[in-house]
């Protein structure tokens, strides 16, 4: 790390992210001992989530000191805009080089991989869109938490929470992480078993693939023009 009492921790907004890929590892992460968690984006001013839960930044990527231990990139419907942000890209890119961790939740892989930083490594992401991982050279993963060296990816959403554990017990020890997970009362009882593709009832997965269908194949031509243009990849990555 790069002081023996701090954990620097440097998470990407952008407009349109999904507030709980960032806010569930967030609650998490700042409980380790010794958590400096930063909040980045290109100015100090406010970024909206796609529901319009607001967040302030508290540094910016050019003015922020690397290197990070944690590099972390949040999904969401934004994603799109973030993966062809050249200045957030160059940071991401910078950050993930220096970086003991890099890290994401849910489509925040993709963002990772248009940066270059997912090439060769398993990973995953929200089950919508895991195949396309491959677009941008990773391996697509269908699992909660996938660990790759220093490469933690962490799939939809609700995720990021057992995302941040697993990352927790990496940095702190076992013991540390079932401390917070205590704290914060982490015993997922969910009422419906609806949570995955497996498990969902067949008209509510036709329904929502249908209604995310447009983002999905908007996810798809551009990871695959990023994958092509910018990593040189062949068309499937």
């Amino acid at each position: 790390m790069s002081d023996a009492a701090e954990t620097r921790i440097a998470m990407v907004l952008f407009p349109n992210l999904t507030q709980l890929d960032l806010t569930g590892p967030y609650e998490v992460l700042s409980r380790l001992p010794g958590a400096k968690v930063d909040l980045l984006h290109h100015k100090l001013e406010p970024v909206a989530s796609d529901r319009g839960f607001v967040l302030t930044p508290t540094a910016t990527f050019a003015g922020y000191a690397l290197p990070a231990d944690i590099l972390f990139v949040p999904g969401g419907p934004g994603q799109l805009a973030a993966m062809e942000d050249a200045p957030l890209l160059d940071f991401v890119r910078r950050a993930g080089q220096a970086a003991r961790y890099v890290t994401s939740v849910c489509t925040g892989s993709l963002v990772l991989g248009a940066a270059g930083l997912l090439l060769g490594k398993r990973a995953t992401t929200h089950w919508a869109v895991l195949e396309q991982l491959a677009l941008l050279g990773a391996e697509p993963v269908k699992e909660r938490v996938v660990v790759d060296g220093n490469t933690v990816t962490g799939a939809g959403v609700s995720a990021g929470l057992d995302f941040a554990l697993a990352l927790a017990a990496e940095l702190a020890g076992r013991e540390a992480a079932e401390r917070i997970q205590l704290m914060i009362e982490y015993d997922p009882a969910p009422p419906f078993r609806a949570g995955a593709p497996e498990t969902a009832p067949a008209a509510v997965l036709a329904g929502l693939r249908q209604a995310m269908g447009e983002l999905v194949a908007k996810r798809a031509e551009v990871a695959a023009r990023i994958g092509r243009e910018t990593l040189g990849l062949g068309e499937r990555g």
